[in-house]
């Protein structure tokens, strides 16, 4: 296999959720050919990270705050060398990774952006859903319950379940009674569904099937308080498969869209 040169610079890289092959064919070529690979050890595989090639200086982030982040990662550029800064899931999702680029670029150091697939998604394909059902709902919220971290005024879990669309929770485990509350106190169904999964798609992968109000119960008596995604809302239903109800126009016999004549006339 030829050798892949990269640019000195920083290429900040979804690694996915977990499974080792759910990251990118470009994340991997990266990850395969940077002189250092930096990475949330606490959050990426191991599988993952051990394809970095031969000779790469390996570190985990872990331990570091983000001025000794940096200090690392500039040495290395400004040496000449590639550096792959790998983060779990989609690095645009709570990445943290604006303050590095901001830090980076103060000190003259190229960054590049490789996206990953977010836990969100793996989340909904582990639990076979579509969060944008036809008729249901078709839009999702991705957010998170206000912890050690607040989340602004004006975007309370309360305000936003409002809409009464598909919600998506980050880093909400913790907060899975906080969070019931808000979706009630937006006028929830207390029976609405919610599908929980426990770092999904890595072997010890766990889905927890509840509803709004049986949330902090189940999730008390799983254990579960971390590393979790949290789906909630109708799309979540897992009687929908079994009935055919929610059929898209796309597919329709009667609908007439650029590549296909259908039944009705436009």
């Amino acid at each position: 296999m030829t050798e892949i040169l990269l640019e000195p610079k920083v290429y900040i890289v979804g690694a996915g959720p977990g499974d080792p092959e759910l990251i990118t064919v470009k994340g991997r070529r990266i990850l395969r050919a940077a002189d250092l690979v930096l990475y949330a050890d606490s959050l990426v595989s191991e599988d993952l990270i051990a394809q970095a090639k031969a000779g790469a200086k390996v570190l985990q982030s872990s331990g570091m705050d983000l001025e000794h982040q940096i200090a690392v990662m500039a040495e290395a550029v400004q040496a000449g060398r590639s550096v792959a800064r790998v983060h779990t899931g989609d690095p645009a999702m709570y990445g943290a990774i604006l303050e590095q680029i901001s830090l980076l670029k103060l000190l003259g150091i190229g960054c590049e952006i490789v996206p990953g697939v977010s836990s969100v998604f793996a989340a909904a394909a582990a639990v076979g859903a579509e969060l944008t059902v036809p008729e249901l709902t078709q839009t999702v919220i991705l957010t998170r319950a206000g912890g050690r971290t607040p989340v602004p005024e004006r975007e309370r879990l309360r305000e936003l379940a409002a809409h009464h669309c598909t919600v998506a929770l980050f880093l909400s485990a913790s907060l899975a009674g906080q969070a019931a509350a808000e979706f009630l106190a937006a006028g929830w169904s207390p029976d609405t569904p919610v599908a929980v999964v426990e770092r999904a798609t890595w072997p010890d992968q766990r889905i927890v099937r509840t509803t709004v109000s049986g949330l902090e119960g189940d999730l008390k008596a799983a254990g579960i308080t971390r590393q979790a995604m949290i789906l909630a809302g109708w799309a979540l239903d897992p009687g929908l498969s079994d009935r055919d109800a929610h059929r898209s126009k796309l597919y329709d016999q009667a609908f007439t869209h650029g590549y296909r004549e259908g039944t009705e006339r436009p």
